[in-house]
């Protein structure tokens, strides 16, 4: 009798070792400097050739390697939390497929082919995204999946603009090959593209909606593959965003979605959807200091995010596994007590995403913030960066009082633990990379430090605006201000922030309103109206009233026989004469 395998253990152990792979080899290209370049010419096409292009350097082996090995996590994960589920392995499958794109994006400095991995994230993650089939998930996949066309438009559009070049590999056609006004509608159709993929202002309302995913699904999309596309996009593309108008532009709507993302944080309710807003505030940290010129800063970010990201969205998954699939974390509270483990873990993560020293985000975090705070930004962003850096304190605060402190507020009836195995496992060694993660990436991708010479005030003003916003998380929760928000009084303005100041509106209602009463009145007036009138009902009267001239006609057969007679026979009179 054979020993058969489940699904999510084959798949873990195929990705494990992959990952393992990957980022040893990156080590290799790390030490060595190689890399390897690939070429297949496909067709060619009067003077310019479809190539299959796949690059192979130590960036794309490491963030190959993070990918595979958050996804063999999730996978593994997902053995539990999806247990009972009788589309299991179509789950697996769609998990699968949505590594596998991820994979042809790494891996293709051609645009033709970053746009099959690009389609394919969005192709999946809508799929994925209306896994469980009701009308919230539709919404939102619908959501999801048209945002995600105005990115797919900028990448069809810019593979138009690199026809001129005779090729379509960006790394070799840079932007001297193009002229001036060709290479500024190229950034800006680029960063259209980045934007769209990691939910910037104004495209941010499909990343919360996509919560209606399952929790395995969060744990991978949000953390390491599709929000992080788009600034792996940017990354590949920052030589050619240098110095273009582009760079401003993003790095004004990157600190706005900071800003906006860690308000909103904070008077929302929903606990997905807060984690969900902090990875929107970190996506626009990596675009922010990616429009600063720093793209292996940003790369730096990514990596050490999608650690302690991934673990911060596993430990929500173990807490609503636990109390039924309540997500409201005025509904939880007292989980240090009950799920020990799982509340470490979450502690880890949070303290890794305020920046906690010795974390893993701190490694990255703190060095984006002195890097920006002595770069010539603006000081419009210059106060959105440290406003946002307060938020994120504050948010996570608030997160942690609700769940992890207090009263259990849902009863007795349910029996919350941490014995499932399967789930705590891969948390524990996400914890791992959270821990010495972000030291090991800073010693590996920055063999010579950053040299930073500020003031004192510079130095401590982001401990400074933690512990304010420390502060702020404090008089939230238990202050007198936490009363005063929640009262009538100040409902407009709690309901402005907590919606994101309004952006689902704007991207669904907002968009599709004129557009669904001009098609309504095209349909009545055009289709309806004037098309019928003298289309097909417009004929078929026409015909009715000549087919009843003739039954008129026959009808009155005698009269009208001898009256045409005689007026056949005056015609032939008149011709012959």
């Amino acid at each position: 009798m054979f020993l058969t395998v489940p699904m999510y253990l084959s798949s873990m152990f195929f990705l494990l070792s992959g990952s393992t792979i990957c980022i040893l080899t990156s080590l290799v290209c790390l030490k060595s400097g190689q890399a390897w370049f690939i070429e297949w010419e496909l067709l060619t096409i009067n003077s310019s050739s479809v190539v299959m292009t796949l690059i192979l350097d130590w960036m794309c082996f490491m963030f190959l390697g993070f990918v595979m090995f958050i996804s063999s996590m999730v996978l593994y994960y997902s053995g539990e939390y999806m247990k009972g589920d009788d589309n299991m392995n179509r789950f697996m499958y769609l998990v699968l497929a949505f590594v596998l794109s991820m994979a042809f994006l790494i891996i293709s400095p051609n645009l033709i082919s970053i746009l099959l991995g690009w389609d394919g994230l969005g192709l999946v993650s809508y799929v994925l995204v209306i896994y469980y089939q009701n009308e919230k998930s539709a919404n939102a996949g619908m959501l999801t999946a048209l945002s995600n066309r105005v990115g797919d438009v900028a990448i069809l559009l810019g593979i138009a603009l690199f026809f001129s070049c005779g090729g379509w590999n960006f790394l070799l056609h840079s932007g001297e090959f193009l002229s001036k006004e060709s290479g500024a509608l190229l950034c800006a159709l680029v960063v259209m593209a980045g934007m769209t993929k990691s939910a910037q202002i104004p495209f941010s309302a499909w990343l919360p909606a996509a919560m209606a995913a399952p929790t395995p699904v969060s744990a991978l999309v949000h953390s390491s593959t599709l929000v992080t596309a788009g600034v792996y996009l940017l990354i590949r593309f920052s030589t050619i965003l240098e110095g273009s108008m582009s760079q401003v532009v993003l790095l004004l709507l990157s600190s706005l979605t900071m800003f906006m993302a860690g308000l909103g944080a904070n008077f929302e309710y929903d606990l997905k959807k807060i984690i969900a807003l902090s990875t929107l505030s970190q996506l626009g940290v990596m675009m922010s200091i990616l429009s600063l010129g720093y793209p292996d800063l940003a790369f730096f970010h990514l990596l050490a995010h999608a650690l302690f990201k991934a673990l911060l969205f596993m430990c929500a998954g173990a807490v609503i596994h636990s109390v039924k699939d309540y997500q409201d974390i005025r509904m939880m509270g007292g989980l240090v007590y009950q799920m020990p483990l799982t509340s470490m873990c979450m502690n880890l993560a949070n303290l890794a995403l305020c920046g906690t020293p010795f974390l893993a985000g701190f490694y990255s975090k703190d060095v984006i913030l002195e890097v920006a705070f002595m770069s010539p930004v603006n000081l419009v962003s210059f106060v959105l960066y440290v406003l946002a850096t307060g938020l994120t304190v504050c948010y996570t605060l608030r997160l942690v009082y609700y769940t992890l402190s207090g009263d259990f507020n849902l009863g007795n009836l349910y029996s919350v633990s941490d014995n499932a195995s399967i789930m705590t496992n891969p948390m524990i060694s996400l914890s791992v990379g959270a821990v010495f993660g972000g030291a090991a990436l800073s010693w590996l991708i920055f063999p010579c430090p950053y040299m930073i010479c500020m003031s004192l005030g510079f130095k401590t003003l982001a401990l400074s605006v933690s512990a304010l916003g420390g502060v702020l998380g404090y008089m939230l929760n238990l202050g007198v201000v936490n009363y005063a928000l929640n009262s009538l009084n100040y409902y407009p303005s709690t309901v402005f922030v907590g919606s994101m100041w309004f952006m689902p509106y704007l991207s669904t209602y907002g968009v599709s309103k004129e557009f669904l009463k001009s098609g309504d009145l095209f349909q009545k007036v055009g289709d309806s109206g004037w098309s019928e009138y003298y289309g097909g009902q417009g004929i078929y009267g026409a015909a009715s009233k000549g087919s009843s001239y003739l039954q008129v006609l026959q009808d009155n057969s005698m009269k009208v026989y001898m009256l045409s007679f005689l007026l056949w026979i005056i015609v032939l009179f008149f011709v012959v004469v």
